[in-house]
């Protein structure tokens, strides 16, 4: 049997934490939750998550930069952003900053469980375009 994703939750939202630790804990390692961006760069190389489930806007910093950053420092976690931004720039940002996957904050119930597993496949994951328009 595999070992679960570890994975770091990060969303200035403490609703949105909640919830995605309710959702990904019975099938994934939840190693720590983070409401800011600084917490996402002290607690990563620490933690060592395989995948860092990020809002691009969490106020102090942003999580492109927060992305550019962490490869920076030779991080190897998976990013999918969690974000209400839909449109096609911010996925091309996000995918230009290094990103794995991106998921719409609308479209989490069904979408964020599939990014993961994408990723875990070594594939990334790319909301339908269709939607962002």
């Amino acid at each position: 049997m595999h070992e679960p994703l570890r994975i770091l939750l990060a969303d200035d939202n403490p609703a949105i934490l909640d919830m995605l630790k309710r959702m990904l804990q019975k099938d994934f390692e939840i190693a720590g939750a983070v409401n800011n961006a600084a917490s996402v760069l002290r607690e990563a190389p620490e933690l060592k998550p395989d995948v860092i489930v990020l809002d691009v806007s969490m106020g102090d910093l942003n999580g492109f930069d927060v992305t550019r950053q962490l490869r920076a420092t030779k991080s190897t976690a998976k990013i999918v952003f969690l974000t209400v931004h839909e449109d096609f720039e911010f996925i091309r940002a996000a995918f230009d900053a290094g990103a794995s996957g991106y998921v719409f904050k609308s479209r989490m119930n069904t979408d964020l469980r599939a990014a993961l597993e994408a990723i875990k496949s070594g594939k990334v994951f790319i909301p339908d375009a269709s939607l962002s328009q």
